[in-house]
């Protein structure tokens, strides 16, 4: 299954992001393998940085950075695909500015909720700062329900138990992009968010 095949926007209603590189993950999973899905902000302005471009893109060097500090064995997203961890975006065209606009981060949740979807054994839901966490929250209201992770600073809440249908929610930092190498102190908040997650899937496998 290839979810670039099963979802895509129509219309591109968002005005702060770039419609050009508009991205869904267009990568080979089987559906019934993934156990967790890290979303983190939004595409690269460059598809070559994305997660799954062929060259060595920007978004993938950072991330397997940070699943090795959390002691992971991988060196390609490829690795991370086989430990069962699916990697997309909230928003899926690259930003314009420094943020994403509430509303554009609501309007793509949409399609964020349909890519979920895809993935009969969620278990965990990494959320990589906080257009991730604002994402989640916004399906949690499409669907009726009460915000899955309360507002606040993310170093104070991230220990929380927070579920989204039964499904673990770890409020995180950014991992994607030149950021991760600067901040230090989030880089292991990172690797610590991250372990967590290897474990809850370590312990339903």
């Amino acid at each position: 299954m290839r979810p670039s095949d099963k979802i895509s926007c129509e219309g591109f209603p968002c005005t702060d992001v770039n419609h050009e590189s508009y991205l869904i993950p267009d990568v080979t999973v089987d559906p019934a393998q993934i156990s967790a899905v890290l979303i983190s902000e939004a595409a690269p302005p460059n598809k070559s940085d994305y997660y799954y471009a062929s060259t060595n893109p920007l978004f993938a060097q950072t991330t397997v950075q940070a699943f090795r500090d959390a002691g992971a064995s991988v060196t390609n997203v490829a690795d991370i695909l086989r430990l069962g961890i699916y990697l997309t975006t909230a928003v899926k065209c690259g930003k314009t500015g420094y943020a994403v606009a509430t509303q554009t981060t609501r309007t793509c949740s949409v399609l964020l909720k349909q890519e979920l979807a895809l993935f009969p054994n969620l278990r965990v839901l990494l959320l990589m700062g906080d257009v991730a966490i604002r994402a989640i929250n916004d399906i949690a209201r499409q669907d009726g329900l009460p915000r899955v992770v309360p507002a606040g600073s993310t170093y104070k809440i991230r220990d929380g138990l927070f579920h989204y249908r039964g499904i673990r929610a770890l409020p995180s930092y950014l991992q994607a992009g030149p950021s991760f190498f600067i901040e230090k102190s989030k880089r292991k908040m990172i690797a610590q968010d991250i372990r967590t997650a290897l474990d809850l899937i370590s312990q339903t496998l």
